[in-house]
C-alpha cells in the first residue's frame, strides 16, 4: 500500500475523454432563452442612474459649467463636475516601462480641458435614466475652443497647441526597431518598392455595450462593481489606486458579457465615476451605455499611416523593409495597456510569417483630439499583415512572379526553425507552407486562374474578378518572456485556476480567465472532466468574481485556450493525483494502479472492484482518520500556469472577389481560411472562433470606419453612417486545420484573433488583382464602393 503522495507528470498534455470532441455549447441554452445576466440586468433597491454630459467639441479649455438648472429638473440627486472634492484628484495613468512613453493622465471628468468631442465633463445623477438624461442636457458648459489635430502625421508635423503640454510635438510614445544593414540592402536590391498605406479608425462594437453597477457596503468600506469587463483583476486594481482603497476592498463582478474584442479590456474614466458616486451618495449607482456613447467614446483602433520600402533579389528572395508608421493613438495612454499597445506590436510583428535579414521601422504614437486607442481583436496585426502582403503582391507584379510564388520563396520553413525574426521573437510554427497549399488547394487556384483568363478574353463575360492571399502568424498564449515586449511594468504570462471537488463528488471550476462569449464554460469544463475522469456535466465552471480567486489575468491577447486551461490542467492533475492517493489507501493498492472511469476509480485487472469519487470526497472532509498518514484534508486546488514563452499559430486565406466597375460595389465570393490551432479543446468552439474573426476583418475591410472631420466632430457616430458587419454581408467561408502540437502543456495554439488578421490584405489583394487590367491599385482602407470608384476613374482619365 503506498501512502507517499503521488508524483505529478506536469508536461504530458491531457488525453482521452472530452477533450477535443465538438460538445455543445453549455451557455446556449441559458442565453437562446434570454436567461443570460447581461449588465442591463443588474438592478438594486434604490438603484439610482447616471448620465455623462460630454463635450461637443475636441479640443477646448473649460471656461464654466452652470449645473443649476439640472439640479432643479426632476428627479436629480447629484451632479458631479472634475471640480469637485471627491473628483478633482481622480484621474487615470496608463504606467510603461518603455521611456519613450509619456504617461498622459486622463482626469475621470474632465474639469480644465477637454480633449476629444464625447470626453465627461459631468455626471447627473437621478432616480432614472431618462431623468438623468434629461437633466444632463440642461448643464451649461462653456468653452474655448483650440486648434483641434485628427490626422497623425499632420499632428506629428504640425504639433501647434499640442493635445498635451507634457507632449508638445504629440508623441506620446515612440520607438525604432533596427537590425542588419537596411540602407546596404536596399541599395544592392534588384527591386525596390516604395509605397504608403492607409488602414481605416474602427472598433469592437460588440453588441452588449459597456456599463457599471457600484454598491458599497454600509460602512464604505467595501466595494461591489459589477462590470463588462475583459480582464477584473486588473480591472480592479487600477480602480483601488484610483479610489485609494486596497484590491482586497474592490470585488469585481462579470456575468455575462456581449462580446469584448478588446473595447472591455481598459479602465475607464466611467467606472470610477460610477463608483465614487455610489460611495458618496450611500446608494447604489448604475450606467448603461447608449450606442452613440460607445462610437465616440470606447476605444478605437487601426487608424494607421505607414511608408514602407522593400527590397527585393531578382528571383523574388526579400531582403530589406524599410518603414514608418504614424499610429494616431486618440488623446489618452490609456491603462493598463497604454498607447503603445498599437505602435509596439506594429513594429514588433510586422515582418510577420516571412524571412528577413534588415529591417527598420520607425514608429510613432501620436496623440490627436479624438477617442483613445487601444486593443482590439488581433491589435495592429491586420494593419501590418496589409502592408507586407501588399508590398509582396507588387513586387510579384514588378517581377514578374506568381503571387504565390513569392510568399512560397520567403515563408519560414521548418528548415528554418527555431528562426529568429529580426525584433528577437522567436517562431515556432512549421506550418505557414501547409496552411497556404492548403487554401491554394481549396481555392481551386489554377481553375480561376482560367475562369479569370475567359472572362477577360474576347468574347468572354467581361467579368472583373480577381483572387487574393494573405498570410499571417498570430503570438499566442503569451508566456512571462513573450509578454515583456509590450514593455508594461507587468507581466502577463501566468493564469490561475481552482479545482475542488465537494463532499457530494461534484466538481468545481473557479477560473482566473474570463468568457466574453467564445464558450468558455464548455471548453474549461471539457479540460477538468477530461482530467478528472468525469464528464461535463458533472463540473461547474465559475468565472468572473474577483473575490473567489486571489488573481487572474482575464480575456486577451489568444491566451484562454493556451493559459486558461494550462491552470485548469493543473490544479485538476493535482486533484486528481490526491484523490488516488486517498483511494489507494482505502483499496490497499498503489496510486499508479488506478484510474477514474465515470467517477469510479478502480485498478486496471479489476474495473467493477473501486471506490467512487463521491465516496473519497467525504472521506477527505468527514473523515480525516481514514486519510494516509500525512495527508491533508480536503480535495481542492489552485494552480496557476506560464509557458513562459508564447506560441505562433499559423494561417493563410484566400479571397475571390467581383467588383463592379460602374458602382465600385465590392462582392466578396469567397473566403478560404486554413489555420494551425494546435491540438483544439472543442473543434465546434474553434471554427466558430475563426468564422467570427474573419468576419470582422470583413467588416474592416470593406464597411466600418470612425470618420472625423477637420474639428474633430465624428461623422460615424451611429448605426445609420457606421457600417458595421452584419450576418447578411458575411461571405460564404470555408475552414481548413492543422494540428500541429505546440510546445506548451496541452499543445494548444490560440485562434482568437487570427482569422481576424487576413482579410483586410486577402480582399485588398484580390481587388487589385481584378482591377489589374484597368491599372488600379489601392492602398487604402476600407474598399468602400466610393473609393473603389474613384480609383477606377482616376485611372481611367490617367489613361
Amino acid at each position: 500500500m503506498a501512502d507517499e503522495p503521488f508524483r505529478l507528470d506536469e508536461t504530458a498534455p491531457t488525453e482521452g475523454g472530452p477533450f477535443g470532441e465538438p460538445i455543445p455549447r453549455r451557455e446556449d441554452p441559458r442565453l437562446l432563452r434570454g436567461r443570460g445576466s447581461y449588465i442591463a440586468n443588474i438592478r438594486y433597491d434604490g438603484q439610482l442612474a447616471v448620465a455623462f454630459v460630454r463635450s461637443p467639441v475636441a479640443h477646448a479649455r473649460i471656461v464654466g459649467i452652470d449645473t443649476s438648472a439640472a439640479f432643479a429638473a426632476p428627479g436629480v440627486v447629484d451632479i458631479a463636475t472634475g471640480d469637485d472634492a471627491d473628483f478633482e484628484h481622480m484621474a487615470l495613468v496608463a504606467e510603461s516601462a518603455l521611456p519613450t512613453h509619456i504617461a498622459t493622465p486622463q482626469p475621470v471628468l474632465a474639469a480644465q480641458k477637454v480633449r476629444y468631442q464625447g470626453e465627461a465633463v459631468a455626471a447627473v445623477v437621478a432616480t432614472s435614466a431618462a431623468l438623468a438624461t434629461d437633466a444632463a442636457e440642461l448643464v451649461e458648459v462653456t468653452y474655448a475652443e483650440l486648434t483641434c489635430h485628427v490626422d497623425a502625421v499632420t499632428a506629428a508635423a504640425d504639433p501647434s497647441d499640442p493635445v498635451h503640454d507634457m507632449a508638445p510635438d504629440n508623441l506620446i510614445v515612440t520607438r525604432l526597431f533596427d537590425a542588419g544593414d537596411v540602407e546596404g540592402a536596399l541599395a544592392d536590391a534588384h527591386l525596390v518598392i516604395e509605397r504608403e498605406y492607409r488602414t481605416n479608425r474602427h472598433g469592437g462594437t460588440p453588441m452588449e455595450g459597456r456599463g457599471a453597477v457600484a454598491r458599497w457596503n454600509s460602512d464604505r468600506t467595501k466595494l461591489t462593481l459589477h462590470a463588462t469587463s475583459q480582464v477584473p483583476y486588473l480591472h480592479r486594481n487600477g480602480l483601488a489606486k484610483v479610489l485609494g482603497v486596497p484590491d482586497g476592498a474592490v470585488q469585481l463582478l462579470v456575468g455575462d458579457v456581449g462580446g469584448g474584442f478588446g473595447i472591455k479590456a481598459v479602465l475607464y474614466p466611467e467606472d470610477a465615476v460610477v463608483s465614487q458616486l455610489a460611495r458618496r451618495l450611500g446608494q447604489p449607482v448604475g450606467w448603461v451605455e447608449t450606442r452613440s456613447e460607445h462610437l465616440l467614446t470606447a476605444l478605437h483602433a487601426r487608424d494607421h499611416h505607414y511608408t514602407a520600402r522593400a527590397g527585393f533579389d531578382a528571383d523574388g528572395t526579400l531582403i530589406a523593409v524599410d518603414a514608418a508608421l504614424h499610429a494616431n493613438v486618440g488623446a489618452y495612454s490609456a491603462p493598463p495597456w497604454t498607447a503603445g499597445i498599437e505602435p509596439l506590436m506594429a513594429g514588433g510583428l510586422l515582418t510577420g510569417p516571412y524571412k528577413l535579414g534588415h529591417y527598420r521601422c520607425d514608429v510613432k504614437g501620436v496623440a490627436t483630439n479624438t477617442a483613445p486607442t487601444g486593443p482590439y481583436r488581433g491589435v495592429a496585426r491586420p494593419a501590418t499583415v496589409f502592408v507586407m502582403e501588399r508590398l509582396l503582391d507588387d513586387a510579384a507584379a514588378a517581377l514578374d512572379i506568381d503571387p504565390l510564388d513569392i510568399r512560397r520563396k520567403n515563408l519560414v520553413a521548418p528548415a528554418d526553425l527555431p528562426y529568429t525574426a529580426p525584433t528577437r521573437l522567436v517562431h515556432d510554427s512549421r506550418t505557414y507552407l501547409d496552411c497556404l497549399e492548403g487554401v491554394v488547394e481549396r481555392v481551386g487556384y489554377e481553375d480561376f486562374r482560367t475562369l479569370q483568363k475567359a472572362s477577360g478574353a474576347p468574347g468572354g463575360d467581361g467579368r472583373l474578378i480577381g483572387i487574393g492571399f494573405a498570410c499571417y502568424n498570430e503570438l499566442t498564449g503569451l508566456g512571462q518572456k513573450a509578454s515583456a515586449g509590450p514593455r508594461l511594468p507587468f507581466r502577463t504570462g501566468h493564469e490561475s485556476a481552482s479545482v475542488r471537488i465537494d463532499p457530494t463528488g461534484a466538481v468545481t471550476a473557479a477560473m482566473g480567465a474570463t468568457s466574453q462569449g467564445q464558450g468558455l464554460e464548455t471548453t474549461m469544463a471539457q479540460v477538468v472532466a477530461a482530467e478528472l475522469g468525469v464528464s461535463v456535466d458533472d463540473v461547474s465552471v465559475e468565472m468572473g468574481d474577483t473575490d473567489r480567486l486571489s488573481f487572474g489575468l482575464g480575456a486577451f491577447a489568444s491566451r484562454q485556450g493556451v493559459i486558461g486551461s494550462g491552470a485548469a490542467t493543473l490544479a485538476a492533475r493535482t486533484v486528481r493525483a490526491k484523490a488516488l492517493v486517498i483511494a489507494a489507501h482505502l483499496l490497499e493498492a498503489e496510486p499508479e494502479w488506478l484510474s477514474i472511469d465515470d467517477r469510479f476509480i478502480h485498478t486496471a485487472d479489476a474495473p467493477a472492484v473501486g471506490v467512487s469519487l463521491s465516496e473519497v470526497a467525504a472521506v477527505a472532509y468527514f473523515e480525516p482518520q481514514r486519510l494516509p498518514p500525512g495527508t491533508e484534508p480536503g480535495l481542492e486546488a489552485t494552480r496557476f500556469y506560464d509557458p513562459i514563452t508564447g506560441t505562433f499559430a499559423a494561417g493563410a486565406q484566400a479571397a475571390v472577389v467581383e467588383v463592379d466597375p460602374d458602382t465600385g460595389e465590392v462582392d466578396v465570393q469567397r473566403i478560404v481560411c486554413v489555420e494551425d490551432t494546435g491540438r483544439a479543446i472543442n473543434p465546434m468552439i474553434v471554427d466558430g472562433q475563426v468564422q467570427g474573426a474573419i468576419a470582422q476583418g470583413v467588416g474592416g475591410a470593406l464597411y466600418e470606419h470612425l470618420v472625423y472631420d477637420d474639428n474633430g466632430q465624428l461623422q460615424s457616430g451611429t448605426f445609420m453612417d457606421y457600417l458595421a458587419i452584419s450576418s447578411d454581408r458575411v461571405p460564404p467561408i470555408e475552414l481548413g486545420h492543422i494540428a500541429d502540437p505546440a510546445h506548451n502543456l496541452n499543445q494548444i495554439r490560440g485562434v482568437g484573433e487570427g482569422g481576424t488578421l487576413g482579410p483586410y490584405a486577402a480582399i485588398a489583394n484580390a481587388v487589385c488583382d481584378a482591377l489589374a487590367p484597368l491599372g488600379v491599385t489601392i492602398d487604402d482602407l476600407p474598399l468602400s464602393p466610393a473609393r473603389v470608384h474613384a480609383a477606377i476613374r482616376a485611372a481611367g482619365a490617367q489613361r
